[in-house]
């Protein structure tokens, strides 16, 4: 049997069915939930394993309880397809090898940090696994959109999944640009990998091609209704003048819309031209005229499209952009061409508070996408302050967690009723996070595990304003020091 482990403790653990298990002991040499170990049974067989759950008495005794990812071979690599029952062992914490196989052996290739419970050993994410919706959630401060930097280039890095990305504080804007504070060996060669993916920004007010913008005449019946506040029952003359103005009139361009209706001279063409222009709609800058449209980039398939949603002018136009994007992928959703839809401060879009229609029709279509889209290759990732910001029956629908640092014990709560895959001693050791620490469980994790995630490749959009110091002058001679 290889040496596969370090530390002897006085623990004493046993299972009952080969995958869970339970332990008591001293304190010898304390574990915490997220630790890596060894079962060492009776009969010499070795198990790798993963602490849970851990309970400390004033006596000076622990108990707990933890997971067993399988047997471990004589080449000291572990069979997680294996499970065998086992009266009692002694517990012993993991070495580095073993852990890394864990990781290694699973195929997961995503470099997301070191590991907090084992020095030595990198944290690995399976690229395969984000065909299913992922959570992401720390409170501010907390690393959670640069951590998520972190992930996007090692998406951009590994595999050949398109995304589009949400952002609407600027964080994303400058994944084409090299890092100059990360100097770490191997990291050159990657930059330079990452500056050569196709990845597109669109801007607000942007120029030519740059620009972020919309086709109105595009956009879904009930979507353009949403952009002018319009229920078909209530102004039902307006919503139906809206109805049939492409059927009369063929295709027309925002800016041509109101000088079409006053065309009309009619009371119905009348009201809605007074709407649009109650509204502004026609002076929003998100309307594509002979300009290339988002949606039509996306076709395209680049690398990354990043979508920077602030700096618009009027406050719907964001809501107005990602209504046009999300209806688009989705009535093109049997075409299955696989794409990752990343939002960042996702509760700017899919809160569960938002009753203007707009926010209504955006939210509705993300829960749809959330529930149906996975089968047809559109899948999210939501990143978020609180998963109470965000709509239950989204979050219901991720098999991904990240967690990054949350004081609040009632959503630490909620997460643990939605994420059973993790482990609760681990959930509650998030209060305790440093900044950028973070626990990465669920399908894309080849074990739940908290890691300090690496610098970023790429240079950070929107990086925090530091707080201005005040020169330091000497009190008797009024001198500078």
């Amino acid at each position: 049997m290889p040496q596969t482990t370090t530390g002897v403790t006085s623990t004493r653990a046993a299972s009952l069915d080969g995958r869970q298990f339970r332990f008591e002991g001293s304190l010898d040499a304390p574990f915490e939930p997220g630790d890596f170990v060894t079962l060492h049974g009776t009969d010499g067989q070795a198990y790798v394993a993963q602490v849970d759950d851990v309970d400390f008495t004033m006596g000076g005794t622990l108990s707990g309880s933890g997971r067993i990812f399988g047997p471990i071979g004589d080449d000291g690599r572990a069979d997680t397809d294996g499970s065998i029952q086992f009266a009692s062992g002694q517990l012993r914490r993991a070495d580095a090898a073993v852990v890394d196989g864990l990781f290694g052996d699973a195929g997961a290739t995503l470099e997301m940090g070191d590991l907090s419970a084992t020095d030595g050993v990198t944290a690995r994410l399976l690229p395969r696994r984000f065909n299913r919706h992922t959570f992401w959630c720390g409170q501010s401060g907390s690393g959670k959109t640069y951590a998520l930097g972190v992930l996007l280039e090692q998406l951009l890095l590994h595999t050949a999944l398109p995304m589009v990305v949400f952002d609407p504080n600027a964080d994303f804007v400058r994944m084409r640009e090299h890092n100059p504070r990360n100097a770490a060996a191997g990291d050159s060669a990657d930059s330079d990998i990452l500056a050569g993916r196709d990845i597109r920004v669109l801007r607000p007010h942007g120029a030519g091609s740059d620009g972020l913008r919309v086709r109105f005449t595009d956009m879904l019946m009930q979507s353009r209704a949403a952009v002018l506040r319009l229920n078909p029952l209530v102004q039902r003359e307006e919503y139906n003048e809206l109805l049939h103005l492409e059927e009369r009139l063929g295709a027309v361009d925002a800016s041509r819309i109101v000088p079409t209706l006053e065309d009309r001279h009619l009371p119905a063409a009348t009201a809605l031209k007074a709407r649009i222009e109650n509204l502004r709609i026609v002076d929003w800058a998100i309307w594509a005229g002979d300009h290339e449209a988002a949606t039509e980039v996306l076709d395209e398939r680049p690398d990354a499209t990043v979508l920077d949603l602030g700096g618009f002018t009027y406050p719907e136009e964001h809501l107005v952009v990602a209504l046009a994007v999300l209806d688009d992928l989705w009535a093109k959703r049997e075409s299955r061409r696989p794409i990752l839809i990343v939002i960042d401060e996702a509760h700017n879009l899919c809160s569960p508070d938002g009753e203007s229609p707009l926010h209504i029709a955006v939210r509705e279509r993300i829960i749809q996408i959330a529930a149906e889209g996975r089968k047809f290759g559109l899948w999210l990732l939501l990143s978020t302050q609180r998963p109470s910001k965000i709509h239950p029956g989204i979050i219901s629908q991720c098999d991904n967690l990240v967690l990054m640092k949350l004081n609040s014990p009632l959503d630490l709560a909620e997460l643990g009723e939605t994420f059973g895959f993790a482990p609760r001693g681990m959930l509650a050791r998030s209060p305790q996070f440093r900044q950028g620490e973070g626990l990465f469980a669920g399908g894309f994790a080849p074990a739940p595990a908290i890691v300090s995630v690496r610098p970023r490749l790429t240079r950070e959009g929107g990086i925090d304003v530091d707080v201005p110091a005040r020169a330091r002058t000497d009190s008797n001679t009024g001198g500078g020091v």
